[in-house]
């Protein structure tokens, strides 16, 4: 009977061991899975913490609705009564110590028309122009590996890219435009570039695309994210689920490895599934001639702090959902989620619940990344005050401070992938690199990432030799 190892315990260890365990079943094979973690829970960087009618979240606060891999995975779970989605409103962008509506009709801050384009009240008339250079430009010179800045710049304009675009994008990936590939975070930018002579154009092509849900693009469950770990940990019967399990190394055993724990335990695998941050990987193997690869990926920080209040979230701009800051600002925080207004959810009476996020990408991040929790929650109130007009002591405070935790996908990020994987294919057949680290930041990517390495590994124990 062949061994199956899963090392790292967060969406994407259990998803590999999800769909493992379907496909098991399916194909009748003989195998055992075993999934090891280091904490004494499951779930990685998706915790909820409930407190006081609020719930909080210690990672991502939702899971792209529209990814691929997403409903199968609910609706297999039987989780569709528990989903609720994010309310509709407006987003902002806090520029000279005003909120600005970010325009109606774009995608990530970029117009889909130009109509929108010519509403937005953060880019000047001039800029405004500049920008239509998009729809007569052509694309010469640019692919997939450029960068996002260079390519967006070149086609909507500086102003553009910097007061409406970038802020946007980078809360999303975490990282400056400078520094982000299209191939790693939206190829189908170049694609409508080609196709339609615009991106612009592009956009307002494939509108339905994006707006089929509606504004309802992100999905939660009622009692938090922590719902869909918590499903997933309870429906791997076949599973040996070992927490509080330190792994210290995985070392190649003629054609098996062996898998060594901090309390001197170790177990032999035929295969093994490494669902852990690349750093983490580098430790367990080993292996000098992967460290160059390794060495290529990055990470950034960031701090969460929610603020629950014990006022009523009507006090918030009418119909708004939270902002986003842009570089050279007042703030110190790089965007607040009104989470009791996006998540009816997360606040039994509505009070107020906001979500401070500040980012290693942000100069101040140097000054404050050692801070007491005290200190943390004097800059968020001051943030708040500042912004919204909101004063008052919180009720309830939850900080998480995630350092050199959040992948960040720079230009060089493919290409190390690449060599990595070829290297590892000839090194170490049989173990599987997964995990944001790799192939995508979100939960939906998460997810699809287990399952393709789960099919995988079931299509090698069906060839013919095995």
């Amino acid at each position: 009977m062949k061994t199956v190892v899963v090392i790292g315990g967060g969406i994407t260890g259990l998803s590999t061991m999800f769909y493992l365990e379907k496909l098991k079943k399916d194909y009748n094979i003989d195998l055992n899975l075993i999934l090891v973690e280091k904490e004494e829970y499951l779930g990685g960087k998706i915790h909820s913490v409930e407190e006081k009618d609020f719930i909080m979240e210690s990672g991502a606060d939702s899971i792209v609705a529209r990814n691929e891999h997403v409903m199968p995975l609910v609706k297999d779970l039987n989780l569709e009564e528990e989903m609720v989605y994010n309310e509709t409103g407006i987003s902002y962008i806090y520029s000279d110590n005003t909120l600005h509506p970010i325009p109606s009709d774009t995608i990530f801050g970029i117009p889909m028309s130009a109509r929108s384009l010519f509403s937005s009240t953060l880019v000047s008339t001039k800029g405004k122009i500049v920008a239509l250079k998009d729809f007569i430009t052509k694309n010469k010179e640019f692919t997939k590996d450029t960068s996002l800045s260079l390519f967006l710049e070149s086609f909507l304009g500086k102003e553009l890219v910097e007061r409406q675009i970038a802020p946007v994008l980078s809360g999303v990936y975490s990282g400056k435009l400078n520094e982000l590939t299209m191939a790693s975070t939206l190829p189908y930018l170049l694609e409508y570039k080609n196709k339609y002579g615009s991106i612009i154009k592009g956009f307002e092509e494939n509108k339905k695309q994006f707006q089929s849900a509606g504004n309802k693009k992100f999905v939660s469950f009622k009692g938090g994210l922590s719902t869909i770990i918590n499903r997933l940990e309870e429906v791997l019967t076949e599973t040996v689920v070992k927490k509080g399990a330190v792994t210290t190394a995985v070392s190649k055993q003629g054609d098996r490895y062996e898998i060594s724990f901090a309390n001197h335990d170790s177990i032999q695998a035929d295969y093994v599934v490494l669902a852990a941050p690349h750093d983490i990987a580098e430790t367990l193997l080993q292996s000098n001639e992967l460290n160059e690869q390794f060495h290529t990926f990055k990470n950034s920080s960031l701090i969460s702090i929610y603020l629950g209040f014990d006022i009523l979230d009507e006090q918030l701009p009418a119909d708004g959902t939270g902002f986003i800051v842009t570089e050279n600002s007042d703030l110190h925080c790089d965007a607040c989620t009104w989470t009791s207004r996006k998540w009816k959810h997360t606040s039994g009476k509505q009070k107020l619940l906001v979500r401070m996020f500040y980012k290693s990408t942000n100069p101040v991040y140097e000054t404050i990344k050692n801070y007491s929790e005290e200190e943390l929650v004097g800059v968020a109130l001051y943030d708040i005050e500042k912004s919204l007009g909101i004063k008052g002591e919180p009720e309830v405070v939850e900080v998480t401070n995630w350092k050199d935790l959040m992948p960040k996908y720079h230009l060089e990020h493919n290409q190390a992938l690449q060599t990595l994987q070829e290297k590892m294919m000839n090194l170490y057949p049989n173990i599987y690199l997964a995990g944001a680290s790799y192939y995508g930041v979100g939960i939906g990517a998460c997810i699809g990432n287990g399952k393709n390495i789960a099919n995988e590994i079931i299509a090698t124990l069906n060839e013919p030799s095995n």
